[in-house]
């Protein structure tokens, strides 16, 4: 037999353990892992994406110059991604009576308690919704809370305007046959509804002024850990490079466990029989 075609019998010999039913399993898993790794690898690139924009949009919008509520939000009109967060003012009056409380909210602290929804009358008779801040829960959630008033008279506020909630958005349900003066969710068309009034889009999270001993105020919305995504894709792609490596230093590793096995056994096979 020609030299070159006993060398290749030879080298096709020592791999023919890769037809095993065992490596032909842990093959297939490493080919379907490579592009599993990729595309997760993607998904958290898209995910990085999406958080630095999220992130670079609320800074923006935080850092803005405060402008009148008036000039980003009407009755009926859906706030915006670029218009959420935004610093605005309003001037107008704050009508307790018709005050509700938005259920199952917590503070920065974890703890459950209410939203304070307070309808604030405007200058011209329309209605801006002012989420005024946080107070704790007392008992079974069953009566309305006492809750500090606001300032009395003519105020002017600032805050950071809000777009309206939905479950779709939330994941809050929206529970129906709550106590009197208790929702669920924050949404301007249902509470334009219940007042019968022309109430602006969405609503305004209070920031100022801080009264001494009023609701809690809502902490700023902060930034998501884009650069943990970043770190995330990185991985899966060197996971992804890393299964054919670690596949080929398996399939090394096993052939010099054959033929050392095989070398040991030789010495014995080649022993002559006593009698």
């Amino acid at each position: 037999m020609h030299p070159t075609a006993r060398m290749y019998r030879r080298g096709v010999h020592r791999y023919r353990f890769l037809l095993s039913r065992q490596w032909v399993i842990l093959t297939l898993v490493a080919i379907a892992l490579i592009p599993t790794m990729i595309r997760l690898g993607f998904w958290q690139k898209h995910r990085y994406e999406e958080r630095t924009a999220r992130n670079e949009l609320v800074s923006s919008a935080l850092h803005a110059k405060p402008v009148p509520v008036e000039r980003l939000s009407s009755p009926g009109h859906a706030v915006t991604r670029t218009e959420k967060y935004r610093t605005v003012t309003a001037t107008g009056i704050f009508d307790t009576a018709r005050e509700v409380v938005v259920r199952r909210r917590t503070n920065s602290d974890g703890e459950v308690g209410f939203h304070v929804l307070t309808p604030l009358v405007l200058t011209d008779g329309r209605i801006l919704l002012v989420n005024r801040g946080w107070i704790p829960a007392d008992g079974a959630q069953t009566a309305f809370p006492k809750i500090p008033a606001p300032p009395s008279g003519r105020t002017t506020i600032t805050g950071r305007l809000m777009a309206d909630e939905t479950t779709a958005a939330s994941g809050i349900k929206n529970v129906k046959g709550l106590p009197d003066r208790q929702i669920m969710l924050i949404n301007s068309a249902e509470e334009a509804h219940r007042l019968g009034a022309r109430v602006l889009g969405g609503y305004v999270e209070q920031t100022a002024p801080t009264p001494k001993d009023g609701p809690e105020q809502i902490s700023d919305p902060g930034s998501e850990d884009a650069p943990l995504n970043y770190a995330y894709m990185i991985q899966w792609w060197l996971f992804a490079a890393g299964v054919p490596v670690g596949w080929w230093f398996l399939v090394r590793r096993e052939i010099r466990d054959r033929e050392e096995a095989a070398a040991e056994a030789k010495p014995e096979e080649s022993v002559p029989a006593t009698v």
